[in-house]
């Protein structure tokens, strides 16, 4: 039997104005009628694109949904694809979205508490033989960044189905995009957290720590973050020589503490938006927060 491979990507939409979408995802005719158009962008950009099947959900994500360990977008995509129809019968393209009603199923309905982002993105995949798959992926990978535009019809067709405003639609890499917020965590001042998020999502047998500085102390194992939570005490305890003080200055260093609480809001919310569960750990009364984090 003949290995078969998947090459994963999005089609990103970039919202004029910040202006959300009216419709979470297109109603069955123009879902296949814009994967339609996505299977024709790509075969133009990447020569061999046209002979793999293609598969597209037609409804859109904040990328964060797109970025999470295991890809769950894709593989419900490639679970999809492997139940259609016509199989052998030469390339498909398979469009996903809201049924006759107008009803969103579950698997690609977008979480409601990340609606509100500029960028949106419809996941899609291409797949076919292990061979072929690895020519195109590696084409992709090269071109979609500076050519990856989608076509003006399609861009329209996008617009006009979800009912958005878009300044840009173009297509991306799975790793384009997750090069892109790479790119937008470290102008956010989130560069050392993107590490984790990172390894999570490219190597999830991984163990990774963040421990630098003042930063919050936490630990990725097994697709799960586990972060040190410190009573002010504690934390002046752990975090003094960071701060350029020592334990004699603790009342002193409180001026930041409320700071470093929210910085592991912060980091708590970027790690679940990926899908990555955060476990608390109490460290304050110990000397060694890593040691309890291990």
């Amino acid at each position: 039997m003949t290995e078969s491979k998947v090459a994963r990507g999005v089609l990103a939409l970039e919202l004029a104005g910040g202006a959300a979408p009216e419709r979470p995802a297109l109603a069955p005719e123009a879902a296949g009628e814009l994967a339609t158009r996505v299977g024709r962008d790509l075969a133009g950009l990447v020569e061999g694109a046209a002979g793999l099947d293609l598969v597209l959900a037609a409804a859109h994500f904040d990328p964060a949904e797109a970025l999470r360990p295991g890809w769950p977008l894709h593989q419900r995509l490639q679970e999809l694809h492997a139940r259609a129809p016509g199989r052998g019968a030469g390339p498909r393209v398979l469009a996903f979205g809201a049924d006759a009603g107008g009803v969103v199923p579950l698997p690609f309905q977008a979480e409601p508490a990340l609606a509100g982002g500029g960028l949106r993105v419809l996941p899609f995949l291409l797949s076919g033989d292990a061979g072929a798959v690895d020519a195109v992926a590696d084409a992709l990978e090269e071109k979609l960044l500076q050519f990856g535009m989608a076509a003006a019809d399609t861009a329209l067709l996008a617009q006009d189905g979800f009912g958005a405003r878009i300044e840009h639609a173009r297509y991306l890499t799975a790793h384009d995009l997750a090069a892109m917020m790479a790119m937008q965590y470290d102008n956010q001042g989130l560069a050392p957290l993107w590490n984790l998020v990172e390894a999570a999502l490219l190597a999830p047998q991984a163990v990774e720590w963040l421990d630098a500085g003042a930063e919050p102390l936490l630990r990725l194992e097994g697709g799960e973050v586990r972060m040190a939570l410190f009573d002010p005490a504690g934390w002046c305890r752990h975090y003094a020589a960071a701060m350029g003080g020592n334990e004699g200055e603790c009342e002193r260093m409180q001026r930041v503490y409320e700071h470093f609480l929210a910085r592991q809001r912060q980091f708590s919310a970027v790690l679940e938006a990926h899908g990555i569960p955060v476990l608390y750990v109490h460290c304050n009364g110990s000397d060694d927060a890593r040691a309890l984090l291990g």
